[in-house]
């Protein structure tokens, strides 16, 4: 009997086991079944307004003066004076003396010239004279019209001719003499000096720059195809903006013209702006707006009718996401009007209150369902979608 217990007992140790375990199992309870909620997308959105709105046309440009001249030697000599103005950065006005060549030589011409029209209108008169007793002693010998050269006529001619002759030369010493005298052609800004005193000036040598404070005007490209959404090419409004630290500074401006041609670098046409008194002299003007200022252009285009104005972003191959009542996808093509860097412009597709979504959805399936940001969620249709995870289950 022990031989046969010790022999049978890993099997009853095995079974022993096994009814452990049964008992164990029939002990375990199933485990809870618990609802899976969806993981919907989150997407912002943005009510769709109608209005009518009016198109800005994005450019930019440098302003730079309207007149611009250089200062050019009409007559050759000596500098002899600079004015403490003919600097660079100094502003002048209309008429003021900047610089002064020698005028000595052209005294002396001015009193030769004098001299040889008081000469000849000395010969003029005594010619006048001659002319008077040749006609007086014709009249004695002949009783008919006496001949020109006998009243001595073409003799007065000459006379005449060479005093507008010396009045002519006497002009032009004037002309010269005054010529010595540099001035300011217009209120303005120095912007070069290229001479210094006591330097030999010859005609034509250039002496410096100076720029007009009255007017800047400011190039702006656009692209032809923009030019339809301005009503007109003369006064529309013109926004200028430069950002300087951490704010940014505006100006107005008019547009007054267009350059008419293509431009055969970039193929844009140039339209231009004016601003008047750009660094505020004769008006009241909290910042001055420099000449060589590189600045953004905002310029006042149509009024057009039932325009929706969305961001770039939101509008992706001429189609848009609208979001519809059920938080469902649906991808729409819209017309586009016009677009620019930051808004584009949109005329039918669209209607009233209905919602855009402001986030990609590229990997989004249209029909899918989303959740809008800040929106509550509706516990019926949670409830709804649960039932049916929990039934599939």
């Amino acid at each position: 009997m022990p031989l046969l217990l010790r022999r049978t007992m890993p099997l009853w140790i095995l079974l022993l086991f096994i009814g452990a375990a049964v008992f164990l199992a029939s002990l375990r309870q199933p485990p809870e079944k618990k609802a899976q909620t969806e993981s919907l997308p989150i997407v912002e959105v943005m009510a769709i307004e109608k209005s009518a709105l009016q198109v800005q046309l994005r450019s930019y440009g440098v302003v730079q003066a309207k007149h611009r001249t250089q200062l050019v030697a009409e007559v050759s000599g000596r500098l002899v004076e600079l004015s403490d103005k003919f600097v660079r950065g100094e502003w002048v006005t209309r008429g003021e003396i900047l610089a002064r060549i020698e005028p000595a030589d052209y005294q002396a011409d001015l009193m030769q010239a004098e001299a040889n029209l008081a000469q000849a209108e000395a010969q003029l008169q005594e010619e006048i004279a001659r002319g008077k007793v040749a006609e007086r002693e014709w009249q004695g010998v002949l009783d008919g019209i006496p001949p020109e050269l006998g009243l001595r006529k073409p003799q007065l001619a000459k006379e005449q001719a060479n005093v507008r002759s010396a009045q002519a030369v006497l002009a032009r010493a004037q002309r010269n003499l005054e010529r010595t005298v540099i001035r300011a052609p217009f209120d303005g800004l120095i912007v070069a000096r290229s001479v210094d005193l006591g330097q030999y000036i010859n005609v034509s040598n250039q002496l410096g720059e100076v720029q007009g404070s009255d007017i800047a005007e400011v190039r702006l490209p656009v692209p032809p195809e923009d030019l339809e959404f301005l009503d007109s090419l003369n006064g529309a409004e013109v926004i200028l903006t430069q950002s300087l630290a951490d704010h940014e500074l505006t100006w107005k401006a008019k547009l007054v013209r267009s350059e008419g041609v293509v431009n055969d670098d970039n193929r844009m046409v140039y339209l231009v702006a004016e601003i008047r008194d750009p660094y505020g002299i004769n008006v009241d003007r909290p910042h001055p707006l420099k000449f060589g200022s590189f600045v953004n252009a905002s310029i006042a285009g149509r009024y057009i009718e039932d325009l929706v104005n969305l961001p770039r972003y939101a509008v992706r191959n001429d189609r848009v996401t609208i979001i519809k009542a059920d938080n469902t996808v649906e991808l729409r093509q819209v017309h586009v009007v016009r677009a620019d860097l930051e808004h584009v412009y949109i005329q039918g597709g669209l209607e009233q209150g209905e919602r855009i979504s402001l986030n990609a959805m590229d990997s989004v399936d249209i029909g899918r369902k989303v959740k809008v940001l800040g929106e509550e969620p509706n516990p019926e249709a949670n409830g709804a979608a649960q039932l049916a995870i929990s039934g599939a289950q």
